[in-house]
Order: C-alpha cells, then structure tokens, then sequence
C-alpha cells in the first residue's frame, strides 16, 4: 500500500442507515466521504457488518479515517478487536455511541452486546450529548475512556442525528483533520 496518499473517510452509519438530512449523508455529499453500505439495516447481524468493514478496509488502497455514528460505534470498536486490519486506520471519530447493552434496545439488536470495551489500536475521538436516548452520557464518557478515545461534549445534542439540527456539522468535520493530511505509518505492516 502506498503510505503518502491522503486518507480516505468511511462513513460507518448505525442501525436503519443514516438518512438524507443526517450529518454522514451530508459530509457523503459535500466531502465524496464514502459510505460503507450494510447488506441489511433494518435487523443489523454484527458478524455481517463486521465482514463487510473488513472488506471495505482491506479493498481501500488508501490509510482510512473511520467516522461512525451510533451503532457503528459499537461496530468500530468490536471490528477493532478482532481485525488484523487495524494499522490502515489513522483514526476514528465516534459519535453518539448507541448503548446496545440498554434494555430498551437490547431486544432490537440481538448479538451486540456485549459492548468492546478494549483499547483501540489507533487514535480516537468520542463525541457524546448530554440528552441522547440511545445511551446516557455517563455510559458514553466510560465507553470513551475503555476505547481510548479523547471524549467532546457537544451539551444537549440529542442522538446527534438530523434531528439535532446540525446541518452539515462542520465543528464535527474539524475533529478530523488531524488525520486527513498524508500518513506515512498508516499500513498493516506497522501493527499486528
């Protein structure tokens, strides 16, 4: 893999996709970030997802920026477990962590919990609401500090979705710009 090429951004969306107005959808649009497309959004099978990021990540001749939002959070972080891919990643941000392990939500999503709380193999942001229904920020401020991730607390944003009236969210796209200039350590060969 050649290590001088700019990073590519994966947008990782979580349980039902990320819709039109959705942050992700709009960075897709305005940025050409690329979706990694889920063969079913509507009942999400983790090792599926798992296979297809690892897929899309071997396939990439380019380092890789992961930005995921809610489920794909909690994909990230099991994908990073048990992947031998994880050096191409320069970075992640991870936004509004979706708490598979809620008993609201567990029946929902069979298979995710539980919830990999291991030390990410490559730098991370988590960025968590006060307010979010989908996980309570003390859950998302313990997630952060099991994965690693320098935490951002955006006050009360909600799930951080369309909803929360963010538009094309450029606070967000500015978390990654660390990563997104040309990374030569970025390849399998650095980590195991």
């Amino acid at each position: 893999m050649t290590t001088d090429l700019a990073p590519e951004v994966l947008l990782l969306p979580g349980w039902q996709n990320s819709g039109p107005d959705h942050w992700q959808s709009r960075w897709e649009r305005l940025h050409g970030h690329r979706r990694v497309d889920q063969h079913d959004w509507l009942t999400p099978r983790r090792g599926d997802w798992l296979a297809r990021l690892d897929e899309v990540v071997v396939d990439s001749p380019r380092p890789l920026v992961l930005v995921a939002h809610s489920l794909g959070c909690i994909l990230t972080a099991a994908w990073a477990h048990h992947s031998r891919h994880t050096g191409r990643v320069c970075g992640a941000l991870l936004v509004a962590p979706g708490d598979v392990e809620q008993p609201d939500l567990a029946p929902a999503l069979p298979g995710w919990a539980p919830i990999v709380r291991h030390r990410l193999p490559f730098p991370s942001v988590l960025v968590a609401s006060r307010n979010d229904p989908y996980c309570h920020h003390d859950r998302a401020v313990q997630l952060a500090r099991d994965w690693g991730s320098r935490l951002v607390d955006l006050g009360p944003a909600g799930h951080v979705n369309a909803e929360s009236g963010l538009g094309d969210w450029p606070e967000g796209l500015a978390l990654l710009n660390p990563w997104l200039g040309p990374h030569p350590q970025a390849t399998d060969t650095l980590r195991p």
